[in-house]
């Protein structure tokens, strides 16, 4: 399996690096592991959904 850091999985995922580190430490990334005071990514791990980016509630209409 090929890790990469969480630098290269931000850039593929669009996303910031603190976040794909922040997805890391509440294990949401399958296969990630931190090692060397860093976290590795699996290359072909699936972006995890985000819960904030759901139906928005109180809206009826």
């Amino acid at each position: 399996m090929e890790y990469v850091y969480t630098s290269e999985i931000a850039k593929i995922w669009d996303i910031s690096r603190r976040r794909v580190t922040t997805l890391c430490r509440e294990g949401r990334v399958e296969g990630a592991v931190f090692a060397a005071n860093t976290w590795l990514v699996p290359k072909d791990a699936k972006k995890p959904e985000d819960p904030r980016r759901g139906r928005k509630m109180g809206r009826d209409k």
